[in-house]
């Protein structure tokens, strides 16, 4: 059985098999949590995704985690609002689902997300909450060979929004 839980956190910090990590479509380091990223694991986490040609949104690549405490980061390109006309609902349950599914390929049991397209990208945060929890919760029913997802926080207030939504389950 899978524990889920939301806490309030450095996810470069996070003794798990891997991250994920909020990524823009050239994979080669931005801001926030991809930025920290990038700073956190070392010049050779750029150097090698300098290889993988980018990603497109809803789409994720992996690689291995250098510096970083995990031994991989899993990087996910997550939609820009616009609205919720450009099919950024199904993007961003993409992000969730693909990024599981490149964990279970390569036998990862312990997994933590960030807030995939709440910052900059501007995804209105309860759906996006809700999304990520519901995706998660649905490919885990399907596949179950991890023992802990974590949603990992920026703040308190995103950490009480997930919590919310996972006691709904």
């Amino acid at each position: 059985m899978t524990t889920l839980q939301a806490i309030k956190a450095d996810i470069t910090t996070l003794p798990v098999d891997a991250i994920v990590n909020a990524a823009n479509n050239s994979l080669l380091g931005g801001g926030g949590v991809d930025g920290a990223i990038h700073r956190a694991a070392g010049p050779e986490l750029l150097a090698e995704c300098r290889t993988l040609n980018g990603c497109l949104t809803g789409e994720a690549k992996i690689t291995r985690g250098y510096q970083l405490p995990c031994q991989y980061v899993i990087h996910t390109v997550g939609p820009v609002w616009q609205g919720g006309d450009a099919d950024e609902v199904a993007l961003l349950a993409s992000c969730y689902r693909e990024s599981l599914l490149l964990a279970e390929r390569h036998q990862i049991k312990t997994l933590a997300f960030p807030a995939i397209s709440c910052g900059a990208y501007g995804f209105p945060i309860e759906q996006a909450v809700d999304i990520a929890v519901r995706t998660v919760h649905e490919c885990i029913k399907q596949r179950n060979g991890f023992s802990l997802i974590t949603f990992c926080c920026f703040d308190e207030t995103m950490q009480q929004h997930y919590q919310q939504r996972l006691e709904g389950l």
